[in-house]
């Protein structure tokens, strides 16, 4: 209010007749009415055309957000200068006005009647606007004229530039950017460690702070480990984030408070909460941002009654939390047993008015989808009044992690036609609800989108789609992706391995390991998984039994339960049970019901009624609810002709209350799913498709097929069993694809369930019968049937 009083007192006192006293009083106005009477003055005195005060005038006019009032004064103005029009478009751009903006740029290069050509300011000021409409086209169009005009080689021009394409999520272009910079300065490189950490290419963003440390560039400075400290944390590098930390105490800036609050984030993440809140008490002045980073580091450590004590203590101080606030207090990393505290949460975001807000719906929808609790997620995600891109994100994604692949794709199905572009994480979550599928054509369009997106160079979305192409049955296309990707990490390695192993192809999934140690690659617990699982299903005994040793002897990893159960199974298919029990037994601690299951299934195999008694009491015991191991004693029983003994396991379960999981199969026909049950009569073409599936049984019996009846129900004619193990899902699907397609074309199914032995034997004689390759994936592998032949080698 005094200095509201001492402009109004002076412009009263006096008449201002020079410039110095109109830009003190333009630079001392505290209202817009102020500026608009010192605005009348400057007319009166005959300032209308004098371009220092009205330079003056529009930037003070932008501090008010009067934008409309500066655009009339500036086009008003009868000759403007360069800078009075570079304040125009900054201004404009600042005042989230990037349309008005542009306009207003693209206005000024029209005029011929005065010198307004863009200097390297005005590009530097409409880039931001433009990447502020998140509009590549204004951009690119942008990019075309700086180089035209001759502005190629301006570093400040380029590191715009290059935060412009990262914010559209370009890296290619932003990496291109600032490869064809012939020099660069300690600004552009940490615009480049900052975008490449926001846009999830950390070690991108840790290689460009590595060589500038080493002296292969511009001098670090605080922004610069401000800007890789985030890297590290999402990396959980503590080593990398130690180092960034001894340069900021070498380096005199240890003490800013944007470095420890990047430092408390950094420990928080590493695990190191002791190190982050003795940072945090070393801030003299906290602010609200940093108190956000150790509440979130509380968070995400599970230190819950830190992390609500230190927010309950913001409100008592009168501090008025913000969305981030509330998005480090919700349990995302440890979400199990908080679905009290997250609806704790969600009320007071709701009250507070900030569930409107997209980070804080988002983090909701996200903890919501990681409890199991779809239906809340859903209806956070539909309420929510802004929907970003992240929002759609958390929730495509939560769909295809909770098994809700068709849920997945209807809604990124939506969010194209709501016209938000995708970015990597979406694509990497559909892709994975499309392998979840077996849906190839739905994942081919995918790879398209991913294509016209540039996103091929991303790591993580050529992952995913090494990943999808394996899990629909085109193990060729994941080799040739996997050969094209010339930097790749662990996962891309273990997604390859994996999927060699899902196709039963051992031996390539050897070489492969062997060529990923050689590489230096890091493996990891997944790396080993992958290749144990790879040689259980292609019997290499040997080789499985080697790694595993090695995995503790040369390279440090404590078996998990996972592990034990691949070494289970390749004992186990091997027919070597009662070795298989031995290793059970010695194994530390109690085994679980996966080490416990991958021995009963193997006992269904080999048919050994002993050892799968065993088994079947410690899994009654463990996990008295699980239909699938009743189903599966009672089938071994069966086998070995024991009626009795499976009959009273079937009636155990009854008494139970226990349902099993329908089996299913689908098949995709001319990009359309169809799914089919057994004995399913609703198909349009059920009488074309039972029709066939006559013809290919008199074909079938014929070449000296008999059916599997030793697992049906003992209580039936032969003629029955036939009859009920006839009409499986997976030989109808099987019949409409081939009444369905071109004679040669490729046969695709997809079961959820682990394919049985006698549609497993019917697929081998329909494939030789009708001259067809059929592939069928099912829970357990992937099989390919040709002349009467499985990859698998009967050995599933």
């Amino acid at each position: 209010m005094a200095a509201a009083g001492a402009v109004t007192t002076a412009a009263a006192s006096y008449i201002p007749r020079t410039r110095d006293s109109f830009l003190y009083l333009l630079s001392r106005a505290v209202t817009l009415s102020q500026l608009t009477q010192l605005h009348a003055l400057l007319l009166h005195h005959g300032f209308r055309s004098d371009v220092a005060t009205t330079t003056k005038l529009t930037h003070r006019l932008f501090d008010f957000s009067a934008a409309h009032h500066a655009l009339s004064l500036f086009f008003r103005f009868p000759e403007p200068d360069r800078f009075l029009s570079n304040v125009l478009v900054k201004g404009l751009a600042s005042n989230e006005s990037p349309r008005s903006a542009i306009s207003a740029f693209k206005r000024l290069r029209e005029e011929k009647s005065i010198d307004l050509g863009p200097d390297n300011f005005t590009y530097a000021f409409v880039i931001p606007a433009a990447a502020s409409l998140g509009d590549v086209k204004v951009g690119l169009s942008l990019h075309g004229q700086v180089i035209v005009g001759g502005f190629g080689s301006d570093l400040f021009i380029g590191s715009a530039f290059i935060d412009f394409y990262f914010k559209l999520g370009r890296v290619d272009m932003a990496r291109k950017v600032f490869d064809e910079l012939p020099e660069r300065d300690a600004v552009l490189c940490n615009t480049m460690v900052s975008g490449l950490g926001r846009c999830s290419r950390f070690e991108e963003s840790i290689g460009i702070f590595r060589r500038m440390v080493s002296g292969d560039g511009p001098k670090v400075d605080c922004t610069t480990v401000i800007s890789v400290l985030p890297a590290a944390a999402e990396l959980q590098d503590l080593r990398l984030g130690m180092e960034a930390h001894c340069l900021a105490i070498k380096f005199g800036f240890y003490s800013h408070v944007s470095v420890l609050t990047g430092l408390v984030s950094l420990y928080s993440k590493c695990g190191d909460i002791g190190s982050a809140k003795l940072l945090f008490g070393q801030i003299g002045r906290r602010d609200l941002i940093s108190c956000n980073a150790m509440i979130a580091g509380f968070t995400c450590n599970d230190d819950i009654e830190s992390s609500l004590k230190l927010f309950r203590e913001l409100l008592q101080t009168g501090e008025k939390v913000n969305p981030s606030t509330i998005v480090g207090l919700i349990p995302v990393h440890s979400p199990f047993s908080h679905l009290l505290l997250t609806n704790c949460i969600h009320g007071f975001s709701i009250k507070s008015g900030m569930v409107s807000r997209p980070s804080v719906s988002t983090a909701l929808t996200t903890i919501y989808s990681r409890l199991n609790e779809m239906d809340s997620a859903r209806r956070t995600f539909d309420e929510s009044l802004e929907k970003t891109l992240a929002s759609w994100n958390a929730m495509i994604s939560g769909y295809a992690q909770n098994g809700l692949t068709e849920a997945a794709v209807s809604l990124f199905q939506e969010m194209q036609m709501s016209n938000i572009s995708p970015n990597p994480v979406t694509i990497t979550s559909i892709l994975s609800a499309c392998a979840q599928l077996g849906a190839l054509s739905l994942g081919q369009w995918v790879h398209g989108l991913i294509k016209s997106n540039k996103f091929d160079s991303n790591i993580y979305v050529s992952t995913a789609l090494i990943d999808m192409y394996a899990k629909c049955g085109s193990i060729v296309e994941a080799r040739r992706l996997f050969d094209s990707i010339p930097n790749k990490n662990n996962v891309t390695w273990n997604a390859m391995i994996s999927g060699y192993g899902l196709h039963g192809h051992g031996q390539e999934a050897l070489k492969l390991f062997h060529e990923m140690v050689s590489s230096g690659t890091p493996l990891t617990r997944i790396t080993f998984l992958s290749i144990l699982y790879a040689c259980s299903h292609s019997g290499l005994v040997k080789e499985g039994e080697e790694i595993f040793k090695s995995m503790t002897r040369d390279h440090g990893f404590e078996p998990i339960s996972e592990h034990y159960a691949c070494v289970v199974d390749i004992l186990g298919r091997a027919g070597k049970l009662k070795e298989a029990l031995e290793f059970i037994e010695g194994i530390p601690g109690d085994p679980g019901t996966p080490i416990w299951s991958t021995l009963l299934g193997a006992c269904m195999v080999h048919k050994d009624t002993n050892v799968a008694r065993i088994a079947s009491e410690k899994l009654f015991e463990l996990d008295p609810g699980n239909m699938g191991y009743y189903v599966l004693m009672s089938n071994i029983y069966s086998s070995d002709k024991n009626f009795p003994g499976a009959a009273f396991v079937r009636q155990v379960a009854k008494k139970r209350k226990l349902s099993k999981t329908p089996g299913c199969t689908l098949i995709e026909i001319h990009q359309k799913p169809h799914v089919f049950k057994a004995g399913d009569w609703s198909h349009p073409q059920s009488r074309a498709i039972y029709a066939e599936l006559e013809r290919l049984n008199g074909k079938m019996k014929e070449a000296g097929y008999q059916a599997e009846t030793m697992a049906s129900l003992h209580d039936v004619e032969e003629e029955e069993k036939e009859l009920m193990v006839k009409v499986h899902s997976e030989k109808l699907a099987i019949a409409f694809g081939l009444i369905s397609t071109e004679p040669g074309t490729e046969i695709r199914i997809f079961k959820n369930l682990r394919i049985c032995l006698d549609c497993h034997t019917a697929s081998k004689y329909i494939s030789k019968v009708s001259q067809r390759v059929i592939v069928a994936r099912d829970a357990n592998r992937f099989h390919r049937f040709e002349d009467g032949v499985c990859s698998c080698g009967d050995y599933w």
